[in-house]
């Protein structure tokens, strides 16, 4: 126990046992003199794959706590709620999807080259295993956009950014002459969101990489 006189002049005393001391999370390397409970990060990203396959209502907290691989007051130390972790493993997901998208674009020049390589992400992440896990946007929006506002404004803020992304790209391509200068950027953009978060559906029931990449090859001569 140690002991201090505090500006009231009272003393203030604190304990200094072992079991006094709150763990805390952290998303890096460890604090000095704290000890670390989990990796935000490794937790948040199999939450994930908990609210992808299974629905933000069909996850338990068990089958979280237990995907997480953290005791359920750690849980709820870290995030006040189910819809706080849910918002979270939202965000995590949604950056790393960005994040692995630009890696795939390479060194793809032209619009069309990128929009190619695009529709091909979207294919392959469509397909097999991965296109069965499904997307935690396109679920999340079937499932929560009606009943949720809050987040409703997530899943619309995800939306608008894919579609932005797409109009940016056709309007590359038809600066540089890959995309003729007759498509519709606003119109083609939201056709290519639609079926960008279709295939993700479609998905879900198992179809094959040569199915996904067909859709994509088929999207792509609406812009040539």
């Amino acid at each position: 126990m140690r002991c201090y006189i505090g500006r009231n002049r009272f003393p203030i005393c604190k304990s200094t046992s072992m079991s006094a001391t709150r763990p805390h999370v952290t998303t890096g390397s460890r604090s000095r003199g704290r000890p670390r409970e989990f990796n935000v990060d490794q937790a948040l990203d199999r939450a994930v794959r908990v609210f992808s396959e299974r629905g933000y209502h069909g996850a338990s907290i068990t089958d979280l706590t237990r995907a997480m691989r953290v005791a359920q007051g750690s849980l709820y130390k870290a995030f006040k709620d189910k819809q706080a972790l849910f918002l979270a493993a939202f965000e995590r997901y949604r950056a790393q999807r960005s994040e692995t998208l630009q890696r795939a674009l390479g060194n793809a020049g032209t619009g069309l080259e990128r929009l190619r390589a695009t529709l091909v992400f979207y294919a392959d992440s469509a397909q097999g295993a991965a296109g069965r896990q499904g997307c935690l946007v396109v679920g999340s929006t079937v499932e929560l956009c009606a009943f949720d506002q809050p987040v409703a404004r997530h899943i619309a803020g995800a939306l608008a950014r894919n579609e932005a992304f797409l109009a940016e790209l056709i309007r590359q391509g038809q600066e540089d002459g890959s995309i003729p200068a007759h498509v519709n950027v606003e119109a083609t953009a939201q056709m290519l969101l639609c079926l960008t978060q279709g295939m993700r559906v479609v998905g879900k029931t198992g179809r094959s990489r040569a199915q996904m990449q067909a859709v994509a090859a088929a999207a792509l001569k609406v812009l040539t």
